[in-house]
């Protein structure tokens, strides 16, 4: 362990296993306190984390405005408001373009669009945008990304501006780029989401924040990625709840500054599981099986010491053979 650096791990009710088969295999169970649903000592602040709206898995629809997708038009979207958005098409793009005060709530009900070098929702300006899905919804971009101007789209869903998942439907995305991607916030908090792509599946400059849901992803990149390039101030990762299954071959989850997990059912088959500066797990279900690493704390930010702190949760890691480590503080 280097200078200067440590590796934390608080396990109030611990086990520890290790098995130097094949493979080496590493189980911690412990217990953590909670108050009202709030992890007690959590890195990250999470009392406002989400709004009631965030939260809500049903949208008002009273005064919704619906539009039918045709084949190689786009549907604009102006004016705040909630919107359903229906039927089948190729080379279609829902563009969202209002004033930067404004939320819009885009309802996918029975929506299925093939692009072949364009995002399927793209979001310019909004304050907020909530994708609500009922039934099922398919969103697919087959071909290589062209840009915008000097803006670089290369998501399915593509926005510059905070993005909110939610309902009771599902959503299958497959991109020959990234998947979702969001230079502000990205926050899923229900609904049924599989994405199929060759970058990072749920990528976001600021964060993303995981309350409930069912997540599948299979990627040639990262599965979860939190990170600007011209900030590493910014950059984590929240996982609260839901049910999350991820195969990648880089990092399954993979944070700039902090990754903190207070729950939730996640699976991870990748490179390394969890990576991040200061990685913190709270509770949940945790299953790892990494090539390399299982959980990773490495200087990725300058406000943090990297560390690994284990206060609740069921951990299992499974890693290959050679310089690989269960848990690895840098």
């Amino acid at each position: 362990m280097k200078k200067g650096l440590k590796l934390v791990l608080v396990l109030s009710i611990g086990i520890l296993l290790l098995s130097a088969c094949t493979k080496k295999t590493t189980t911690y169970k412990t217990t953590t306190k909670t108050e009202d649903g709030i992890n007690v000592g959590g890195k990250l602040d999470i009392t406002n984390l989400f709004t009631s709206r965030d939260l809500e898995q049903t949208a008002d629809t009273s005064d919704a405005t619906t539009y039918t997708v045709e084949n190689d038009k786009n549907i604009s979207i102006t004016k705040e408001g909630v919107y359903i958005l229906t039927g089948t098409a190729t080379n279609a793009t829902i563009i969202v373009e209002v004033k930067d005060t404004e939320k819009v709530q885009l309802v996918l009900d029975n929506l299925n669009i093939s692009n072949t070098d364009f995002p399927c929702i793209y979001v310019k300006t909004a304050d907020k945008v909530f994708i609500t899905t009922v039934n099922d919804n398919s969103l697919s971009v087959t071909g290589t990304y062209r840009s915008d101007g000097e803006t670089n789209t290369d998501a399915a869903i593509f926005s510059k501006e905070d993005l909110v998942f939610n309902g009771t439907g599902t959503l299958t995305i497959n991109s020959t780029e990234n998947g979702i991607s969001t230079k502000d916030d990205l926050k899923i908090t229900g609904g049924t989401i599989t994405i199929t792509c060759n970058a990072d599946a749920l990528e976001s400059n600021d964060s993303v924040s995981i309350n409930d849901g069912n997540i599948t992803i299979t990627t040639k990149k990262d599965g979860i990625h939190a990170e600007y390039d011209e900030d590493n101030k910014v950059g984590y990762v929240y996982i609260g709840g839901g049910v999350i299954n991820i195969n990648s071959q880089d990092d399954a989850i993979h944070a700039t500054t902090i990754l903190q997990i207070d729950g939730g059912t996640i699976t991870l088959k990748a490179a390394e599981g969890l990576e991040g500066t200061f990685v913190q797990i709270n509770g949940g279900d945790i299953t790892i099986n990494a090539s390399d690493d299982g959980i990773n704390a490495a200087q990725k930010s300058d406000n943090y010491t990297p560390t690994i702190e284990i206060n609740g949760g069921v951990i299992t890691i499974t890693m290959g053979q050679g310089d690989t480590d269960g848990l690895d503080s840098n």
